[in-house]
């Protein structure tokens, strides 16, 4: 009587040979897929580098943070992946409303294949803002005792708010302030000191040594009110204080 052998024993090699080339085909596999990955990413523009070129150009257009203030700019969605430019990447702020201590900055490649991006950026942290130490009644001549400051965060302040009193002192309120109210350059009435377009001289205290600039105003302003002043030497725009007619103080 002859014994069979069951099939089990003669499948089993087999099997065990079939083993090492699965792994070795998915080892391939997966060689393939990191390489397409890295050929795709490649043929994409770094989002990180496309931010550091917005924070480059918010920075020409911003107030420079003081020591409890930051630049925040971004950050673009990972999902956002743009075809590399052959041509060098343009920056510029987006034309538009624009938003004290904030900026859209586009990006745009004008090559090939064209796109453009907008992206965000804002100072964030807390300044010094002018208050209402009581409820203030239209015509009232400003002294120091009308007046408190609290620090406030950025994000959340009206248009012309004020960050130092003596810029409001002296002057007249041109409508009723309720107290605890930020005050603003529009609630107040001055001497005109410089108008929009304007020829003005810039003038800064770098360590004791006064530099003066020319610049021309790219807001009107009261005496003593916050203007902005496009210095003509680096052109850069720069907030000042409107001191008189034509001298614009830099305060850093």
């Amino acid at each position: 009587m002859s014994s069979r052998t069951p099939k089990s024993r003669h499948l089993l090699p087999r099997a065990v040979l079939l083993v090492p080339l699965l792994l070795s085909s998915l080892a391939t596999a997966a060689t393939a897929t990191a390489a397409a990955a890295a050929a795709a990413a490649a043929d994409n523009e770094d989002n990180s580098a496309l931010e550091a070129l917005a924070r480059a150009e918010a920075l020409k257009v911003l107030p420079a943070p003081n020591d409890r203030q930051r630049l925040q700019v971004g950050p673009l969605p990972p999902q956002v992946r743009l075809a590399h430019c052959e041509v060098p990447v343009k920056s510029a702020q987006a034309p538009g409303l624009q938003v004290q201590g904030r900026a859209l900055i586009e990006l745009r490649c004008d090559g090939h294949s064209p796109w453009h991006v907008y992206i965000p950026a804002k100072i964030v942290g807390t300044t010094p803002v002018v208050l209402a130490a009581h409820a203030i009644i239209a015509g009232t001549v400003l002294t120091a005792k009308d007046l408190t400051v609290e620090q406030h965060d950025l994000t959340a302040l009206p248009q012309g708010y004020l960050d130092d009193p003596g810029i409001a002192v002296g002057m007249t309120a041109g409508r009723a302030i309720a107290g605890s109210a930020i005050i603003t350059n529009q609630e107040l009435i001055g001497m005109q000191a410089v108008q929009h377009g304007q020829t003005v001289t810039l003038v800064a205290d770098a360590g004791g040594i006064s530099v003066r600039m020319e610049g021309r105003a790219l807001t009107d302003g009261l005496v003593n009110q916050r203007v902005k002043v496009l210095n003509l030497s680096s052109g850069k725009v720069v907030e000042g204080i409107a001191r008189s007619a034509q001298v614009v103080e830099i305060i850093f």
